[in-house]
């Protein structure tokens, strides 16, 4: 049985299966309006501002 998962993009119910070449998207419309997005930089992982360290050359005078 074959695994049925949602379209990224349009949530279309989508067989995960090899003979569809654009799983997971429903279609080759779905992949591309995927791929605009991040083209766009729509997505965007999250950075993670870490504290700045004091530089060492100016800890050294007081």
């Amino acid at each position: 049985m074959a695994t049925i998962v949602d379209c990224p993009t349009c949530g279309a119910k989508v067989e995960w299966t090899e003979k569809n070449k654009y799983r997971p998207f429903c279609s080759e419309r779905c992949k591309q309006i995927d791929l605009g997005a991040w083209a766009e930089e729509k997505y965007a992982i999250p950075a993670v501002n870490l504290p700045q360290e004091p530089d060492e050359d100016n800890s050294s005078v007081q």
